[in-house]
């Protein structure tokens, strides 16, 4: 089953605080999800799918973060055979004011919302690239 996005932007949250995108910290010298997918994107830009995203944010966050290969693929078998939230529910968007572009091959460029980049393709400026919103923080 393939969880990616293609040619789409995820937009920040309608309900998103912030006017810019923030780097997310880490809360109590623990790293947050939002601390760690922000952590894997920007360090390797246009390197990574929702899957792997999803995947590397919670093994990172776990007690063994660095498994053998072998271990790692069946983790991974095991934890893509429940169902997971899409980045749609990310903090990043959400909360932090980073959009998540995904190109053709599925692959995440974070891209803040003060850019002209972001700005373009929210206003329908950009051909082929489809517009999501990140889901809300809050009910109506």
């Amino acid at each position: 089953m393939d969880l990616n996005y293609y040619d789409t932007l995820i937009a920040v949250a309608e309900d998103t605080e912030v006017i810019r995108a923030e780097v997310p910290l880490p809360r109590g010298g623990k790293p947050t999800v939002a601390s760690v997918q922000y952590e894997l994107l920007a360090a390797d830009p246009g390197a990574l799918t929702q899957e792997d995203v999803l995947f590397e944010s919670w093994l990172r966050r776990q007690d063994d973060p660095e498994p053998p290969q072998d271990v790692r693929d069946e983790l991974r078998d095991r934890f893509f055979s429940r169902s997971q939230a899409c980045l749609r529910a990310s903090p990043l968007p959400k909360k932090h004011g980073w959009g998540l572009l995904f190109d053709g091959a599925g692959r995440i460029t974070l891209c803040p919302m003060e850019s002209d980049e972001y700005q373009r393709i929210v206003a329908g400026e950009v051909a082929g690239v489809r517009v999501l919103k990140a889901m809300r923080t809050r009910r109506r």
